[in-house]
């Protein structure tokens, strides 16, 4: 993986967005994301272009023959790109526009016949070693029209795993836990940058994506770790951490049990 430069604010180094605490035995991590993410938004010029367009060039995200549903992304209006905008959901012979989606970094997608909902994952943020994913949840009227039900901002799970996902270190070994439950260990291979950060060295929030090939969503993390010297977050030998995500019949999301990621 590879090591993710932050964005500073002031004179602070890093943003910590979740409350500093530990459970009876590990501190928590911390998280980069300080606030919910504004909702995704096509440039102008980009949006009235679409709007204008007589014709869209779309390559295939997901295509669901069975139940004659598919997802495409819009590469191209006419002869001008989409810049990484714009997503079409055809179920049937209708087709919903959903314009100031995104469609870079590989978005996903799944249909669950026996929740009838759709799930569709796009890129929220993205960047060198940045790749942060909202979850769309998407319903079907009776006229077979799409509708975003629901969307899950990365930071509001963030704000869950700050409060669950607890460490230690010994030496170069960091070691993770879920409540007082160990789900991994990771060595630290980096001589180079000065130790592990003294005050705060493990961090969340720049990689959160999605599993979307079972029953049900899948979260997917890996931690960064933050040292003594330079800005940035390394990832080199972190492991990604996966937990399944169940959503109430009030739209509450709630994050199952943490493991090792195994794809």
């Amino acid at each position: 993986m590879m090591a993710a430069i932050l964005i500073l604010c002031g004179a602070s180094v890093f943003v910590c967005s979740c409350n500093k605490g530990t459970t009876a035995e590990y501190p928590y991590v911390s998280g980069t994301l300080d606030n919910a993410l504004e909702p995704d938004s096509a440039p102008a010029w980009v949006m009235e272009a679409m709007e204008r367009a007589e014709r869209f060039h779309c390559y295939e995200i997901m295509c669901d023959t069975a139940h004659a549903i598919c997802v495409e992304a819009i590469g191209e209006v006419d002869n001008t790109p989409t810049e990484g905008y714009g997503i079409v959901v055809e179920k049937g012979a209708v087709s919903t526009n959903f314009l100031n989606l995104r469609n870079s970094r590989n978005p996903m997608a799944r249909f669950i016949e026996k929740d009838n909902v759709l799930w569709l994952s796009c890129s929220a943020m993205e960047g060198t070693g940045v790749a942060v994913e909202r979850l769309y949840q998407i319903r079907f009227d009776e006229e077979d029209k799409a509708y975003i039900a629901m969307s899950i901002d990365p930071y509001d799970l963030q704000q869950q795993l700050c409060q669950r996902l607890g460490y230690s270190i010994e030496g170069e070994q960091v070691t993770f836990y879920d409540g007082g439950r160990e789900i991994a260990r990771a060595t630290n291979t980096v001589t180079d940058m000065g130790g592990f950060d003294n005050e705060q060295p493990l961090w969340i929030g720049e990689q959160i994506q999605y599993d979307l090939s079972g029953d049900a969503p899948r979260l997917l993390f890996t931690p960064g770790i933050k040292f003594t010297t330079g800005l940035v977050l390394t990832y080199d030998e972190m492991p990604t951490l996966a937990a399944p995500l169940t959503i109430s019949g009030d739209g509450e999301v709630s994050i199952g049990d943490i493991n090792i990621y195994n794809d």
